[in-house]
Formats: C-alpha cells, sequence, structure tokens
C-alpha cells in the first residue's frame, strides 16, 4: 500500500511539475496584410506574434521564432490578417427553433441545438456575439470552458417585457396573469420575463445580472415575432424604464432597448436608455436627439426572407415588411446625424438565414464602403461592447488587431476591403479561424 501510494504521489508531482512548466503558446503569421479594425486600407506586409490569447508583437521586420519555447509559424502569403467578426444582435438561443419548439420542446435539446448552432457561428468567422434576449448563459460557460466551440457571448439574458408586449408569447389560457403565480414557460427558461409595474421591472433586471448579463434588454415598443404586440404600441413607462436604468447603472453597465416608432424610442432615451435597438421608423427628430444625447443605435438590413418565418397572410408577416421598408431612411438618417452605429443580423427561427450570416454583413454595403462596413463589424461593435464596463465577461481589447489586443483573428484569403464578398464565404476564404489564442480553423 505504501509503495502504491508513493508512486501515486510522484506521479501527481510530475504531472503538476509538466503541467505548471507548459509554456505559453506561440503563434507567428509572418507575411500578412493587416485590416486593424480602424483604417479604410490595408497595411503592408507584416509579421504578428501572438502569445497566450493576445497579440504580443506586429513587426514589418522579422520576428524571431528561435529559442524556448518554439513558436508556431503560419505563412500568410500575403493574404489579409483581420479581427473576428463581431454581431452586435444575435439571439444564440433562438436561432434555429421555431416559435412553437421554443415553447413546447425539451430546454436540454434547445440547448445542444443552440450549442451546434454556436460552433457553426464561430466557423463562419464570428468570434464575438452579443446576445439581446434568451437563457444564453449556461451554453456562454459552456463555451468558455471549452465545452462546446463558438463565439464570445455578451448576454442580456431574458428579454424584459410587459403584458401584451414584444416578448410575451403567452398563451391567452395562461390569462389572467396573477402576481405570485407559478411562472410561465417562457419565464421557467428564462426566455423572456414579464414585469408590469417598476418595482416588478426591477426585480427581473436584477435577477439577470445576478446571473451575469453583460447589459439589460427591455422590448420599449411593439415588435414582429410577438402576436399580440402591435407595432406601433409603447409598452413600457418612462417611470419602468427608468427603475431598469438605474438598477443595470448600479452595477456598471446599460440598458438597450427594441423600439422602432419615434414615441418609444424618445420616452427609453428620457428615462437615460443607452442603445436602442432597430429604429426602423423613427423620424428625423428622433434621429437627431439620438446624435445630440450620443445614444448608441444598433440596426440590421434585414432580408425578405426573414419574413418566411411567419405563415402567409398573418399580421406577423405583414409587420415584417413594414419594419423591412423603414430600413433606407433609418440608415439614411444615421449616417445624415453621424449616429454611433452598430451592426447586427437578428436572425431568428432559421438556420438557413443564419447561414448567411457574413451576406447580411456585406448587404449593409448599400450604404457603407466595404471598409466602413468591416470597421462597423469589428472595432465599433467592440466599442459598444466595452460599454458593459466592470460587466465586461471578456476584459480586454476586442474587434481590432494591435499590440495588446485580445487574439480574436481570421486569415482571409484575399482582400475584403477590395472584395468584401469574400466574408459571404466563410468556408472557402477564411483559412485560419483563431478565437482567444486558439486556433479553430488552419486550411493552410
Amino acid at each position: 500500500m505504501f509503495v502504491r501510494t508513493s508512486v501515486v504521489a510522484v506521479f501527481l508531482f510530475l504531472a503538476h511539475t509538466a503541467l505548471a512548466a507548459d509554456p505559453p503558446t506561440a503563434i507567428l503569421f509572418e507575411n500578412v496584410r493587416i485590416f486593424d479594425g480602424k483604417s479604410d486600407a490595408l497595411s503592408a506586409s507584416m509579421n504578428v506574434l501572438v502569445r497566450g490569447n493576445t497579440i504580443e508583437k506586429i513587426s514589418k521586420a522579422a520576428i524571431r521564432t528561435d529559442g524556448d519555447p518554439p513558436v508556431k509559424v503560419i505563412a500568410g502569403g500575403g493574404r489579409t490578417l483581420m479581427p473576428g467578426l463581431i454581431d452586435a444582435h444575435w439571439h444564440t438561443m433562438l436561432v434555429r427553433p421555431t416559435p412553437a419548439a421554443l415553447l413546447t420542446d425539451d430546454i436540454g435539446y434547445l440547448n445542444l441545438v443552440a450549442g451546434d448552432e454556436a460552433t457553426d457561428t464561430l466557423m463562419r468567422g464570428f468570434t464575438t456575439v452579443r446576445d439581446v434576449g434568451g437563457p444564453s448563459f449556461g451554453l456562454k460557460r459552456a463555451i468558455d470552458e471549452g465545452i462546446v466551440d463558438g463565439p464570445r457571448i455578451y448576454p442580456s439574458g431574458a428579454i424584459i417585457t410587459v403584458t401584451s408586449g414584444h416578448g410575451d408569447f403567452r398563451q391567452a389560457s395562461e390569462l389572467p396573469r396573477v402576481i405570485g403565480a407559478p411562472l410561465s414557460r417562457q419565464e421557467q427558461t428564462g426566455a423572456a420575463m414579464v414585469a408590469d409595474s417598476a418595482d416588478e421591472v426591477r426585480v427581473r433586471v436584477r435577477e439577470q445580472l445576478l446571473k451575469g448579463a453583460s447589459h439589460i434588454k427591455l422590448t420599449a415598443g411593439g415588435g414582429v415575432a410577438s402576436p399580440n404586440s402591435p407595432l406601433d404600441a409603447s409598452t413600457f413607462t418612462e417611470a419602468e424604464l427608468r427603475a431598469a436604468v438605474e438598477a443595470a447603472e448600479n452595477w456598471g453597465t446599460y440598458v438597450t432597448v427594441h423600439a422602432y416608432t419615434p414615441v418609444s424610442i424618445q420616452r427609453a432615451i428620457a428615462a437615460g436608455v443607452k442603445c436602442i435597438e432597430h429604429g426602423h421608423l423613427m423620424d428625423e427628430e428622433t434621429a437627431k436627439l439620438i446624435g445630440e444625447r450620443g445614444i448608441w443605435l444598433s440596426t440590421q438590413a434585414f432580408p425578405d426572407e426573414l419574413a418566411d418565418a411567419f405563415p402567409p397572410g398573418s399580421q406577423e408577416r405583414a409587420k415584417a415588411f413594414t419594419v423591412f421598408a423603414g430600413t433606407d431612411k433609418t440608415i439614411g438618417l444615421a449616417k445624415k446625424y453621424k449616429l454611433k452605429t452598430a451592426w447586427g443580423t437578428d436572425i431568428l427561427f432559421s438556420r438557413r438565414l443564419a447561414e448567411r450570416q457574413g451576406e447580411l454583413l456585406v448587404k449593409f454595403t448599400r450604404w457603407y464602403t466595404p471598409a466602413e462596413t468591416l470597421v462597423m463589424a469589428t472595432g465599433t461593435n467592440a466599442s459598444l461592447l466595452a460599454m458593459s464596463g466592470e460587466r465586461n465577461p471578456y476584459p480586454g481589447k476586442l474587434g481590432v488587431v494591435e499590440e495588446g489586443a485580445l487574439a480574436d483573428l481570421l486569415l482571409v484569403d484575399g482582400d475584403p476591403i477590395a472584395d468584401i464578398t469574400l466574408i459571404q464565404d466563410p468556408a472557402k476564404n477564411l483559412v485560419v479561424i483563431m478565437k482567444d489564442g486558439k486556433i479553430y480553423k488552419n486550411a493552410l
């Protein structure tokens, strides 16, 4: 027994020593042109050294690779090294299931489906997503622990809505709502929480912060997908919105709201909200207010196919096309008043559309140059993420290629500024995908 115990002890000591002695991973990209997430042109040929999970050195001169530890060299061959893409409006748990499945399927199954979609998202070159509604905390943890391959997730937790608001998918049989009664299915899963007073809002916000929310999402106006939520409806009162803002700011973070119409946007701004999602039906006065107050606009260029998630002739489908029709005006106002504009996709209920995530980014070149579009999906979106302050789950610089930044990198076979459509075919054109200094794909 003593011999066996001694052998085990020696083995554990040696194993611990070996682990402790493991050097940090070092990877060198040689001969790459850099899109840094801020500029409108590529650099000359450069060399980039990644050590651990950060970019340690960027140099035009050769970087020595001899010595200890050895460095893994990736010959860039003049390809483009750029930051990983960031989607600022994503719903990790809601991409593939139908609305009916979300209300009925086993939550364990739904998490596995979302995990598979998260892997696909990363393989499309999206190394970070800002989740703006849904029970993504468990999947985020699994990704962070290396159990599932996927992007960094900035989670809002449950959408906070009002009775009859956008995000309220309860059935008529679940009404009337009784305060203190058992939670509905959507509330039990953490997809959406109903709050009908300032005090309830405060509780629901604090619950999401307890779970690890990096920001808070409320639905300040009507929406497309919710069957009992007219687009013109303005839901939360200013006092209720202010309660959410106060609770979030007490934790050093911010509130973003789903809002299309001028009244819902203006009420949210009056309450101290820092970011507006969508804004597709806003007017010039509202755009001017957003600009004067320095509020973020997180918007999307929805494809018409997104309406296919809803039955022909349904009010949801009709609402979708009303929103789609406002895109051109909204982005025109955003450019006119130089709004801080973030880009996202907001894909719901469609794996097929999610596969076109990069194509939806390219769609923004209808209004912006390819360089401006790529900056928006990298450096600009990263600035929005940083608003989480102390609640930022991934402290460090994202969205840029510079010394000291986190090593979320894509090696593109070509020049995406000259031909941004390269982003549409990640399987072919993204030859290396790195997140947090780890290589998830290397086709060279």
